[in-house]
């Protein structure tokens, strides 16, 4: 079975290289008994591989048992995964087999394993060494089969070095692993996931399906997701139900897109190899310099809506030397400056009356300094023209005593 059977068979969408490797290493590694761990961020979509290497594999009329480790309480789980006997506890009122016992000869897919306690993690790799377990209250030692598959969204590494997982455990787990990459990663596949779910809620709210402009796809998949995929489904229903144009351009999916800090950017692919270190500086860079363009492209978008609708309105008066002004507005999206007639038919001549006697301004405008200290020297030297140099009363007009008036002509080496 090729990778394209795969996807049609569990209903997977995309074609973009991480996701075919992530597939190509869980066909060839689902013959095996090896235990397998699966990483990536939350919503990327882990949960289907355990289910293709169990389908995959000589277990697939055996038992595939889900468990999701992080809604588990602490006080519970062993008794969740192993089992307990009768009286164990209180409220232990029968015998109870736990999930190993009831996956036996076949597979057990555990998610969310970074958030297992330190005691279970104990228990679990004794399982995976040995496939022996004891129930909670019991002293029997029980044996299982079962094929451990594992998935977290949590940096192993950090954990490990904060104390909070077991490195032996990580590493019985991590005997294959399994990269599952984030949809920012996925920019190939961001639309065609878009259509698949579109198409979905068409056909479950029985509505035509939306589609998208050039501009909203653009910014659909420059939109980094920070929740992946489940993200990208839960914002393609709101649309679905919400909007009533079923055209949806830039503005209209700008609403649905939350801000979160350097999340809304456009997405930055690193495929030079360098160090993670290095890469993260220069993409940190990148995205502000992206912000930056994305926050001016916006900007410059309100500015052309509010200039467009003063003159519309007839609360704009024609000036000659706005024209270039409104020009570089009112700009097109290749580069090139409308032409000077279309200027003109909003109100604004092209250029100034071509008159003999008329007199060019050529006064030169220097941008004005915004220094404190420049601004004071001003003022001292404007109160001491206006007085004729009488300290005295320039001092009093600038509401400062004639010594700090001193002060600062000795310190400013103000002439007069």
């Amino acid at each position: 079975m090729d990778i394209q059977q795969i996807k049609q068979r569990f209903g997977i969408i995309g074609n973009s290289f991480g996701l075919n490797r992530a597939i190509d290493v869980a066909v060839q590694v689902a013959p095996t008994d090896l235990a397998v761990l699966i990483s990536g961020e939350s919503g990327t979509g882990k949960e289907v591989f355990p289910q293709i290497i169990h389908q995959m594999s000589a277990r697939k009329h055996g038992s595939y048992v889900a468990v999701n480790c992080g809604a588990i309480p602490e006080g519970t789980i062993d008794s969740e995964l192993f089992g307990h006997e009768k009286g164990a506890f209180t409220g232990a009122l029968t015998d109870r087999k736990g999930y190993f016992q009831e996956a036996d000869g076949g597979t057990i897919f555990l998610d969310e394993i970074g958030e297992l306690p330190l005691s279970t993690q104990v228990r679990l790799l004794r399982v995976l060494e040995t496939g022996e377990f004891m129930k909670v209250g019991s002293s029997k030692v029980l044996k299982t089969d079962v094929r451990v598959v594992a998935a977290t969204n949590v940096d192993m590494d950090t954990a490990i070095k904060e104390g909070k997982f077991r490195e032996d455990l990580f590493y019985r787990l991590n005997s294959v692993p399994i990269k599952m990459p984030p949809l920012r990663e996925r920019a190939e596949d961001i639309y065609l996931l878009f259509r698949k779910f579109s198409s979905d809620f068409a056909n479950r709210y029985r509505m035509p399906a939306i589609r998208l402009n050039a501009e909203a796809k653009d910014l659909l998949m420059g939109y980094r997701w920070p929740g992946n995929i489940r993200q990208l489904k839960n914002i393609t229903e709101q649309i679905s139900v919400i909007e009533q144009k079923r055209d949806i351009d830039g503005e209209a999916i700008t609403q649905y897109l939350p801000y979160h800090s350097g999340d809304n950017l456009p997405a930055i692919i690193n495929s030079s190899g360098d160090s993670k270190a290095k890469s993260a500086d220069f993409n940190t860079e990148r995205e502000i310099l992206y912000k930056v363009l994305f926050d001016m492209k916006k900007d410059m978008g309100d500015l052309k809506k509010l200039v467009h609708g003063l003159m519309q309105e007839g609360n704009v008066t024609a000036q000659p030397e706005h024209a270039n002004i409104i020009q570089k507005l009112y700009q097109s999206e290749d580069g090139d400056f409308v032409p000077e007639k279309n200027v003109q038919s909003i109100g604004y001549p092209s250029a100034a009356p071509a008159e003999s006697n008329v007199i060019e301004d050529t006064e030169e405008f220097v941008e004005e300094s915004l220094s404190l200290a420049d601004k004071e020297i001003e003022l001292i030297k404007k109160a001491l023209d206006k007085y004729n140099g009488k300290r005295k009363q320039a001092a009093k007009d600038l509401g400062i005593s004639e010594r700090t008036l001193y002060r600062k002509i000795k310190e400013y080496k103000i002439e007069g």
